[in-house]
């Protein structure tokens, strides 16, 4: 089975029971590294995208049966992505209330410890300025910036109006510029 065939075939030979697997096969190997780094530049850490994209396909092979097509495969994909990401991250937050002070930490310091980290190099500062982005605004700007997604798309994927994704990332990337400013 030819890896990059249509969404559409993919999804019919996903419906017949021969092909099921050989189908979701193809359909992870189509989208697995766009979706890894979209995980990966919401949660930070490899060990984590990988976690957060192992529930993606689950909840994608439980889901796909469903899947109407009413919007594109990809796009689907990338909602459930996102929602595990700030699922995710959310527990990470509760993991956190419960722990006692000084056994976790935060992204900042995890990206800080990372080996490769040279605080010189722009792609880290960067990193670093994002992580002081509130939850919100670090999804929309990691979409527009890195994913250079749509403001439509997007706002069919968050549910948020146009207006409210061009005002949330403007905030962002003013911030992420002062901080890039000031290090």
């Amino acid at each position: 089975m030819e890896q990059f065939q249509s969404d559409e075939s993919l999804l019919a030979l996903f419906r017949n029971p021969v092909t099921k697997e050989r189908a979701f096969t193809a359909i992870v190997n189509k989208y697995k590294e766009r979706l890894y780094w979209h995980i990966r530049r919401m949660v930070v850490l490899h060990e984590d995208a990988d976690d957060v994209l192992q529930n993606v396909f689950i909840k994608t092979w439980k889901g796909l049966d469903r899947f109407r097509a009413e919007s594109g495969l990809y796009t689907w994909l990338y909602r459930i992505s996102t929602n595990e990401s700030i699922t995710h991250l959310q527990n990470q937050k509760k993991k956190k209330a419960i722990v006692a002070f000084g056994n976790e930490q935060d992204l900042t310091d995890q990206i800080r410890a990372d080996p490769h980290f040279d605080p010189n190099k722009i792609e880290w500062k960067l990193q670093l300025a994002i992580q002081q982005l509130p939850e919100q605004q670090r999804l929309i700007f990691n979409l527009r910036y890195f994913d250079e997604m749509p403001y439509q798309k997007m706002s069919v994927i968050l549910g948020v109006t146009e207006g409210a994704l061009k005002a949330s990332y403007h905030h962002a990337a003013k911030k992420v510029e002062n901080y890039l400013r000031n290090s």
